[in-house]
């Protein structure tokens, strides 16, 4: 009786730990599979080609070896909002981000002024500089990693930009997420750009001069919306100008990780994210974004760049996305877009907003000015 009862006990702990290297080897399937998916799906092309630090398209700027008084108020404002979001529960962060966002640079005086109005479907404001000549026209697209920002946060860029353009700014408000899908805000955006093109601040009427403008993930959305108006045969931008934009959502370029450290901005919101596998990353993006990370529509880099407007790219050399940029404009000058990248050293993530307390700001409106001024002849043919 004893040997049947042992027998019997011994036959359940090998059933059961057949049972879990039977569940083990599934979950490592499972991941094996998530891994290959994401590694070769997922992934998008190898963009490594356009790498190439130094070309003729770039030129680079800086107005010292080190960090200055300027750089170091800049990181401290920074610093001052994740202080600011400490201890706030995480349903009510974002809320509270978007708040903190909009009223960061409101105590600044602006001499331009801001007009509501429904572009097509769109809320929107126009941006409007002393002078300013409403038949010039620049639809703008704001940064915010498509979770924050408003007209109202960048406020600070947009009467810059009707000022050294001579013309309104069209900032709009598009969808964000999580509320709304990625896909929302491109088609906010696409809408926007038709309406411009017939409406100013002054009611209908044709634009003579058209300019296209976004920072960041608004770069981003200013990269897909160029693509699809050549695509869809619409009057085409004078010229489009990207500040530190997002290119690719695969994430694949080397400062991605080069910079987390030296980039004060986005280093410290991507750090937690950056931890996690790629394969796991990429279908992060793949859920949140509804759509693989290297479509077009999402990763402009990925597209086809040729045959589109003047572009000048504008980027710090110590952030996370300056790969973004660097390869973005090296991959359009090789299919024959005339493209332009400018990096600054030392400065932050869209350091523009920091105008005009930061030299280099001040520097980069200049740069832009000029870049302009190049492409102000009236409506391209």
């Amino acid at each position: 009786m004893h040997v049947l009862l042992r027998a019997h006990d011994i036959l359940l702990r090998l059933t059961g730990r057949d049972d879990l290297i039977e569940s083990i080897l599934t979950l490592l399937a499972a991941a094996t599979a998530l891994w290959f998916v994401g590694a070769y799906y997922l992934r998008g092309k190898d963009l490594s080609a356009f790498d190439a630090p130094e070309s003729e398209a770039r030129q680079r700027f800086s107005v010292g070896d080190r960090l200055n008084d300027e750089h170091r108020a800049v990181i401290a404002t920074l610093a001052g909002i994740n202080q600011a979001m400490k201890g706030v529960p995480r349903a009510e962060r974002l809320a509270r981000l978007r708040t903190h966002m909009d009223n960061l640079f409101a105590s600044q005086p602006l001499a331009a002024r801001f007009i509501p109005v429904d572009a097509g479907g769109v809320p929107a404001e126009w941006v409007i500089a002393p002078g300013a000549d409403s038949a010039r026209r620049t639809l703008y697209l704001h940064g915010g990693a498509y979770i924050f920002g408003s007209p109202r946060s960048h406020r600070v860029i947009t009467s810059r930009l009707s000022e050294i353009s001579g013309g309104a700014v069209l900032a709009i408000d598009y969808r964000l997420m999580p509320e709304y899908p990625r896909m929302a805000g491109i088609e906010d955006s696409r809408c926007a750009y038709r309406w411009m093109l017939e409406y100013g601040p002054d009611g209908a009427g044709h634009a003579d001069v058209v300019y296209v403008a976004g920072d960041s993930a608004g770069g981003n959305l200013a990269l897909s919306l160029i693509a699809w108006v050549r695509d869809q045969g619409l009057r085409a931008p004078n010229a489009v100008v990207a500040l530190s934009p997002a290119t690719d959502s695969s994430l694949s370029g080397p400062s991605i990780m080069k910079n987390l450290a030296t980039d004060a901005m986005l280093g410290p919101l991507f750090k937690p994210l950056l931890q996690m596998p790629r394969s796991l990353l990429l279908w992060s993006v793949r859920i949140r974004n509804r759509m693989k990370p290297g479509n077009p529509l999402i990763s402009p880099i990925f597209g086809d760049l040729s045959n589109l407007p003047p572009l000048l790219v504008q980027a710090s050399e110590v952030e996370m996305l300056l790969d973004d940029s660097l390869r973005y404009v090296n991959k359009a000058v090789a299919a024959g877009t005339q493209a332009r990248l400018q990096t600054w050293n030392h400065v932050v993530h869209v350091w523009h907003l920091f105008d005009p307390a930061l030299t280099e700001a001040r520097q980069a409106f200049e740069e832009i000015r000029k870049f302009l001024a190049e492409h102000s002849k009236g409506e391209p043919v």
